[in-house]
């Protein structure tokens, strides 16, 4: 039997939505013709992004959500299906960096809890949602992009936090992708490093680097992130991008240390 053909307009979450990278791929998603839930913890945000979206196409949905909140997320997905009928893409964006800055030994329980609720708990959270939708729809399918970070693969000085819950993002997007197998669920990981949005504003005025030096590092169109992951969301579910690395060309990674 051939593989069911893609709806039209396929249906797209993403969270983080209001600002940044999240704002950026939900807007290039729109302009392709997907119809895309809005989810992010400030409305207003949301909202501009809407707004911003107007004139590309496509179907928005915004709603207020904490991906950390078990209760908040059910709602995202409810109101998903109640829109929408299906779920073809989830972008798990939401996430925070945390403190930065802080040695290990003085950062509190309450900030690394924060940013394990935030980058673990809600990607996990979200991703079940998703699954359980994706599993039981018809055509059955879809596909869940989580958005790691250069940080998967090597840290920056004082990043514990952060660093641990991207790396455990990796195991999250390698059981996920064997467990959807049976389900036509496919899922894959984009691991960014340097994207200009307002989060890495500072990365251009100087970050610790791993000498214990400061230094400028370049930055690159956030729009080149929305490309790619337009990229792998539009693959046939046959064919996954298990891992891509989007990244400044001349940012110090590769060689980090």
């Amino acid at each position: 039997m051939e593989p069911a053909a893609p709806q039209d307009p396929r249906i797209a979450v993403v969270t983080g939505a209001g600002s940044g990278i999240g704002r950026a791929v939900a807007l290039e998603l729109l302009a392709a013709g997907w119809s895309v839930a809005l989810a992010g913890r400030r409305v207003e945000a949301l909202e501009e992004t809407a707004s911003l979206a107007s004139a590309r196409g496509g179907a928005t949905l915004c709603v207020r959500t904490d991906v950390a909140r078990p209760d908040d997320v059910a709602a995202l997905f409810a109101a998903v299906r109640e829109r929408f009928g299906r779920l073809d893409l989830l972008f798990n964006n939401a996430g925070t960096f945390g403190p930065g800055g802080v040695p290990v030994e003085e950062l509190p329980y309450d900030a690394w809890r924060h940013v394990v609720d935030t980058n673990l708990n809600g990607a996990f959270l979200c991703a079940q949602a998703a699954f359980r939708q994706m599993k039981e729809q018809e055509p059955r399918g879809g596909r869940i992009i989580n958005n790691g970070s250069i940080s998967a693969h090597a840290p920056r000085p004082h990043s514990v936090a952060y660093t641990a819950t991207k790396h455990a993002l990796t195991g999250l997007t390698k059981s996920l992708s064997l467990d959807g197998r049976p389900y036509r669920i496919a899922v894959g990981q984009i691991d960014i490093g340097n994207a200009a949005t307002d989060m890495t504003a500072r990365m251009q005025s100087g970050i610790l680097q791993a000498n214990g030096e400061l230094a400028s590092e370049p930055v690159m169109d956030v729009a080149d992130v929305a490309r790619t992951v337009r990229h792998m969301a539009e693959l046939p579910l046959e064919a996954n991008v298990q891992f891509a690395t989007v990244l400044a060309t001349n940012m110090p990674y590769v060689g980090r240390g």
